[in-house]
């Protein structure tokens, strides 16, 4: 969409605050364009292929990963910003970028990590999401990260809302452009924190089925779900059951997506903002379901999680995923010297903080894949190291 055509609300390139290493243009694209194509670009994007949504790589190719829930989330944000006069770059670059830092197995490597970075402040996926775009990704001679505009900053900063607290990895920008801790993102940035709520309740009720945690009668018991499967069956009561999931499943997307835009649309009227920063003032997110939307939505993520994320199957994926975690970070947290060499040379005494973060940032980016490998080349005698 040109820059004309945004609503005075959107976020508009023309006036971005910059990135902190300043860059010449060069081509025709936007900032914000340029940031999704490095984002795209990036070697932490790459890994998300083999990366855990809720079922490890080896228990089936169909089952998302978090790089085709990104991308599943990237083209509902695109959708929604496009109906809303936003900028659709930014809406994409977020939803792009906002799952970076999830280390393997997803939820329960998360966990694993955090309960063993306690000590030392604790692992967030958001915040390590921060990390890789500024630090972690080396791909450019001028700089460390991905130097990545203010505005993508701001919406991966505050991708659950304002902050609590100043984020360590965007400190530069604080010093140039003051960061507001109580105020919201922007509305590109509120996209795509809804769109990642639309598509993973979404093809998490996709996955479940296919995997016969549940079958899609018992989903369409729920309001929303029972809405659609009924006018799914009506085109054709004879219909396969893949199809008939599928068919379900994009009408549910669709009514979630339609009352985004129709109470956005509400919210921003009410509001009468002149400017994207009116709508980080608002004091409330515009960009959001309606009470009935989030109520329909909420019985779906209960549904999900009785049924799916504490499954007996799940459960025990969980516990081992758990477990490996926690073996590697021991392990090499003890003995850095088992760390490749780009790594070992950075990771300070054994036991220390400094060498904690940092064999949390090699755990934090490994896939499922290798880390199950990594595992085996720490523990077993048989596998050479």
């Amino acid at each position: 969409m040109s820059s004309e055509a945004l609503a005075p609300w959107a976020v508009r390139p023309e006036s971005s605050r910059g990135r902190l290493h300043p860059e010449p243009g060069g081509d025709a694209r936007s900032p914000f364009q340029r940031d999704r194509d490095r984002i795209i670009h990036c070697g932490a994007f790459r890994r998300l292929q083999y990366k855990t949504q809720v079922f490890v790589f080896h228990e089936g190719d169909y089952f998302r990963t978090r790089l085709t829930h990104s991308i599943e989330v990237a083209q509902i944000a695109r959708a929604i910003a496009r109906r809303l006069r936003l900028d659709e770059d930014v809406a994409e670059a977020l939803a792009l970028a906002h799952d970076l830092g999830h280390p393997p197995f997803g939820h329960a490597g998360e966990e694993a990590l955090d309960a063993q970075m306690r000590p030392y402040g604790g692992f967030d996926h958001n915040a390590q999401s921060l990390k890789v775009v500024t630090q972690l990704e080396t791909r450019y001679a001028a700089f460390d990260g991905l130097n990545l505009t203010w505005e993508t900053l701001e919406g991966l900063a505050k991708h659950n809302g304002p902050l609590r607290r100043p984020s360590p990895y965007i400190v530069e920008y604080d010093r140039r452009h003051s960061l507001e801790l109580t105020t919201h993102a922007s509305a590109e940035a509120q996209v795509a924190a809804i769109s990642d709520d639309i598509a993973y309740n979404n093809h998490d009720l996709d996955d479940g089925v296919r995997a016969r945690l549940f079958t899609l009668e018992e989903a369409a018991a729920l309001p929303l779900v029972g809405e659609c499967f009924a006018a799914a069956r009506a085109l054709d009561p004879a219909m396969p059951r893949d199809r008939l999931t599928s068919e379900t499943v994009r009408r549910v997307i669709n009514l979630m997506v339609q009352d985004v835009v129709d109470e956005a649309g509400r919210r921003i009227e009410a509001l009468g903002p002149r400017s994207a920063d009116d709508i980080r003032a608002a004091g409330r997110p515009v960009v959001t379901f309606s009470p009935r939307m989030q109520e329909a939505n909420q019985a779906i993520r209960a549904f999900l999680f009785e049924r799916m994320y504490r499954h007996w199957r799940v459960n025990r994926q969980i516990q081992k995923s758990k477990r490996v975690s926690q073996l590697l970070f021991q392990l090499l947290h003890g003995g850095p010297q088992m760390l490749p060499d780009e790594w070992r040379r950075r990771a300070g005494e054994p036991g220390s903080q400094g060498c904690a973060q940092l064999v949390c940032d090699y755990i934090a980016g490994m896939t499922d894949r290798y880390a199950l490998e990594e595992h085996k080349r720490l523990t077993d005698p048989n596998v050479p190291g």
